[in-house]
């Protein structure tokens, strides 16, 4: 099968011939339709996040089964089914997964992605003369891609597969952030610092969670009118505006409830910080490239009785199915927020329009084109 494949950091994503995955015990082997390009990628493109070479990206994915492993623990999978993929994949057996937890799995993070592998501790990716490929997540940047499967969701007929790539991570993702890290309630104001392909999803979920104000943070007016269209109440222009002067004039001079930051730089960092009201949460999502370090101002936090509550991803077998629901039924605009198409050929393109902050909402690898 043909697959991107990062061997060189100085030489980015080559297209190259690989051997077709197989799956293993409780796996399933998907025929990709198509894999969203996220920012997250890019650390690992340029050598910013350690992870072993060579190695296949793309953790947000959808596609047709086509092969079941051994011992499926699921009745609702089958050969011939279209599914989303999600990029958290939970071992389903340790601690946190047995707690439900499955953001916290231990196996994911100790094998996949620290050593890109899967829970038997070997990849199903390998060179044509055999060589082993690290897998990032399920390793989708392929025409073929073995996932386990508690980290699928069946897609219902009315949903088009090609957008829905982007529910298995920025869509996921943001459910995540608004449902589980800010728990956010009916009635509360919110900020999206960044609106992107997560910060795109959080404005409409939090919508559809009641939020009564929402407050889009970017540095570009084409996003910010985009986040408008998708519910976004007020927008703030961080490159001209005063994010802190501006947010108080959106909120009767309040804050926000809660301010999710979807970039992962210290100055996303810093706008969320500075939108907050006194008891406000603040939700970081964004990774940063490699060890990175935001400031807070420890006395303002203290006093005022902020909050930071990290959020990684979701409870994958709980929440990707709620995600495409909500798709399913139109709450997410999941077509809207693609609004780019790459063909597998031209996935480095694509990452460099994604690095030159010149993709609004999302891009997605069609392995149709």
């Amino acid at each position: 099968m043909r697959a991107a494949v990062l061997r060189d950091v100085t030489k980015g994503l080559e297209i190259e011939e690989i051997k077709t995955p197989h799956p293993k015990d409780n796996e399933v082997l998907v025929k990709v339709i198509a894999c969203g390009l996220c920012h997250s990628d890019l650390h690992v493109i340029h050598g910013k996040i350690a992870f072993p070479l060579p190695c296949v990206l793309g953790h947000e994915v959808t596609g047709e089964i086509v092969e079941l492993g051994p011992n499926i623990g699921r009745r609702d999978l089958c050969v011939g089914q279209r599914v989303s993929g999600a990029f958290l994949m939970p071992c389903g057996q340790c601690e946190a997964c047995s707690e439900g937890r499955d953001d916290l799995c231990a196996p994911f993070f100790d094998l996949n992605r620290l050593k890109g592998q899967l829970y038997d501790g070997s990849t199903r990716l390998e060179s044509l003369d055999g060589e082993a490929i690290a897998m990032y997540s399920m390793g989708a940047l392929a025409e073929y891609t073995v996932i386990p499967a508690t980290s699928v969701a069946p897609l219902p007929a009315q949903i088009d597969p090609v957008p829905a790539a982007i529910l298995g991570c920025a869509a996921l993702t943001a459910y995540g952030a608004v449902r589980r890290g800010a728990d956010l309630r009916y009635g509360e104001s919110v900020a999206v610092v960044a609106t992107g392909g997560v910060g795109s999803n959080i404005i409409q979920i939090a919508k559809e969670f009641g939020a009564k104000k929402i407050i889009a943070i970017d540095v570009s007016d084409s996003k910010l009118e985009a986040a408008q269209r998708l519910g976004a109440t007020g927008v703030v222009n961080s490159m001209r505006d005063d994010v802190r002067e501006r947010v108080l004039a959106l909120t009767d001079g309040r804050g926000v409830d809660v301010a999710f930051e979807a970039l992962g730089r210290p100055e996303t960092w810093r706008s969320a910080l500075n939108s907050l009201k006194d008891g406000g949460r603040m939700v970081p999502i964004g990774l940063g490239a490699g060890v990175q370090e935001a400031a807070v101002e420890i006395n303002r936090t203290v006093r005022r009785s902020q909050s930071i509550l990290g959020s990684y991803g979701a409870r994958t077998r709980q929440d990707l199915p709620a995600v495409v629901d909500m798709a399913a039924h139109g709450r997410i605009s999941y077509q809207e927020i693609v609004s780019r198409r790459f063909s597998l050929e031209q996935v480095s393109s694509g990452y460099s329009l994604l690095e030159a902050g010149e993709i609004q909402g999302r891009a997605v690898v069609d392995m149709s084109l």
